[in-house]
């Protein structure tokens, strides 16, 4: 048998009996063929083992069937519901994802963003690092649009989805102040990581309102691990300086609870704590973890569908920001 990469659509043609331009109409417009004749393609096809060059067809138009998303952290549940929920409205136009993580590395997205545009993707939906407006206007510039992930967004040249993450931060702090925590511990990651900014700034405003004593600290990333090594510091004296933790993220909440037991703590009894994203996990945890719901799927399909309407060109398209509201789900660690 031939090599798949030998065999070209001609192939196809001569095996079924018929033209070339009705093998492509079979990929590109099947309505145009009787079921007769686009049977006798489906069997030339399963016979010689023909795969579509997708990647030839994408030189030839400009652009591919594929649109690209670039997470910070597949790792985090929050990104892969997020992601499942795109893709779901992808899927049923006939759009494939293709998903970058950058792993919140500046270098990791650049590099994710020029495969994008060598593979022609129609359109890109990514959760940025810093300011990458001028890179995305490159990208427009070649035809390929994109929607944020990002609070932040510059309305009047971007869609974006967002939470009201400041709101989210303020529902937070004044749980735990509700439930008698006077002296706070805020966790988050690297300043570069502008995403959880606005969450932080609604939480200090509302525990500095209150008047209650703040301590902020910086994990070196927004994972279990980063954050679980802060608070071990934090209490590494055998004495809790705080009775509230509140993490930018579920799983760094996580880790701080692993911190607080590992310490011989016990939540919520010496410490509370709240996350942020209500994920899957955090109702398994035992304590269930208290947190800050994102209506992560339903984010996942608004920007696609932003984004679909900004690649289809549809001349009642605007560019928007779509912003959810957060709720506050309580359980066990509060």
């Amino acid at each position: 048998m031939q090599q798949i990469s030998t065999i070209g659509i001609g192939a196809v043609a001569e095996r079924a009996g018929v033209s070339v331009g009705t093998v492509s109409n079979y990929f590109n417009k099947p309505e145009l063929l009787a079921e007769a004749t686009a049977e006798r393609v489906r069997t030339a096809i399963d016979d010689l083992g023909y795969v579509r060059n997708t990647s030839a067809r994408a030189l030839r138009v400009g652009k591919s069937d594929m649109v690209g998303l670039l997470v910070l952290d597949i790792g985090n549940p929050f990104f892969t519901e997020f992601v499942d929920g795109a893709e779901s409205v992808a899927t049923e136009i006939g759009y494939a994802t293709v998903l970058g993580n950058s792993r919140e590395q500046a270098d990791n997205e650049a590099r994710y963003l020029d495969l994008f545009q060598e593979q022609r993707v129609s359109g890109v939906i990514l959760a940025p690092i810093g300011d990458i407006h001028p890179r995305l206007d490159q990208l427009r510039e070649g035809g390929i649009p994109s929607v944020l992930i990002d609070d932040g967004a510059d309305l009047e040249s971007f869609c974006s989805v967002a939470v009201d993450d400041r709101i989210g931060g303020e529902l937070a702090v004044n749980h735990l102040i509700e439930r008698g925590c006077r002296r706070l511990l805020i966790v988050t990651g690297p300043r570069r990581i502008h995403q959880a900014h606005a969450r932080i700034d609604g939480a200090v405003s509302r525990g500095r309102a209150a008047g209650i004593l703040l301590d902020l600290v910086h994990a070196e990333a927004f994972t279990a691990a980063a954050a679980r090594a802060c608070v071990s510091e934090l209490l590494a004296s055998g004495e809790a300086p705080f009775d509230g933790i509140f993490a930018a993220n579920d799983v760094m909440a996580m880790g701080a609870l692993q911190a607080v037991h590992e310490a011989g703590l016990v939540a919520p009894r010496d410490v509370a704590i709240i996350g942020y994203d209500d994920i899957a996990y955090a109702a398994a945890l035992s304590p269930a973890l208290t947190s800050v719901r994102q209506p992560t799927r339903e984010m996942g399909m608004e920007a696609m569908r932003l984004l679909i309407e900004e690649m289809q060109g549809q001349p009642d398209h605007a560019h928007h920001r779509t912003l959810f509201k957060p709720t506050l789900v309580q359980r066990e660690t509060t």
